[in-house]
Parts: C-alpha cells; structure tokens; sequence
C-alpha cells in the first residue's frame, strides 16, 4: 500500500534518490533542504509500506511564489516524480493534491504553476487531464538543453467554483436530503 505524507528531513536522501532515477533536472541537496525548512507544509512523499524498510517511491516538491500583489498569491511545482515501478497507480495525482490542498489552507494560494517540458506528452497529460491545468504560455528555452516548456496554472477558484457548481446541480437532481 502506497501512503501519501508529508516529507520529512530524513526522507531527504531518498527523495534526492527518487529525483536522480526519474528526472533529467537535478538539484544538489542544499535545494531540498532550503525547500523543506521554507515550506515544510508543501512537501510529499508517496511511501510503499509493503517494503521492508518502507520505501519512498514519489515526491512533489512545491514552493510559494513572492509576489507584491496580495491578489496574485500562488504556489509552485518545482519538482514532481514517481518510481517508474509504481507509475500509473494514480500516486502522482495524490501528491499533486496534496500540495494544492497545503497551498490553499496554509497560505491562501489563489493559483499553483508549474512547468513541463514540451516533449513530457505524459506529464502534459497529467496535468491538463487529471489536474485541470491550462497552458498559460510557452517558455523559449526554458531547460538546460534548450527545450521549451509548457507554463502551465491551475485556478484552485475555479475548481472550487466547479465543485460547488457540481454539487448544486446534483441536489437538484436528486431532490433534499432525508
């Protein structure tokens, strides 16, 4: 069984572990360990309890953007990943909700953004399809080998709005509750 929580720092190695085994962006350890002490409540791990020792097998590193307007609140995706062994079990999907649900609780996030490669036509699909994000524009040269990248936001008022929406309409249909 896979269990999401919240990262701790002696997850670290592990985490860097998993980014080393699944992403061609890489981050020297002072990196998680700045994200871990800045923003303790946006970090995850998906953890497999059926190994001895228990494994972390995906992580989702996020962040809070500064920015001057109060409006314009909003978290970042730096860095998500997931062991190619327990891929399609929907465990990037729960880390990714995980860190939108930190970010709105905790600071108040209107927005998350991220960027995916061009190329990452499954991360694209992940993203657009599961997560209800939209491309908000295109960054020229955005990695250390030139590719492009997908900007990409996610308006968790929107999807408040769209639940609330859901959840109105289905009353309607189905009359009062007994």
């Amino acid at each position: 069984m896979v269990n999401i929580r919240r990262a701790k720092p002696e997850d670290l190695l592990a985490i860097q572990s998993c980014n080393l085994s699944c992403l061609p962006e890489n981050y020297q350890m002072k990196y998680y360990f700045y994200h871990i002490l800045s923003w303790p409540q946006l970090m995850y791990v998906a953890e497999d309890s059926a190994s001895t020792p228990p494994k972390i097998v995906g992580y989702v590193l996020a962040k809070m953007e500064e920015e001057d307007n109060p409006a314009d609140i909003h978290g970042h995706i730096t860095s998500l990943a997931v062991l190619r062994s327990h891929r399609k079990l929907g465990i990037a999907d729960r880390l990714m909700t995980a860190a939108h649900f930190a970010m709105r609780e905790s600071f108040r996030a209107g927005y998350a953004s991220l960027h995916v490669r061009k190329s990452n036509a499954a991360a694209k699909h992940l993203y657009v399809e599961s997560l209800g994000y939209k491309i908000h524009d295109i960054e020229a040269k955005y990695y250390a080998d030139a590719e492009d990248a997908f900007d990409m936001r996610k308006r968790f008022v929107e999807a408040a709005e769209s639940l609330s929406s859901r959840a109105s309409s289905s009353k309607r249909l189905t009359g009062p509750a007994l």
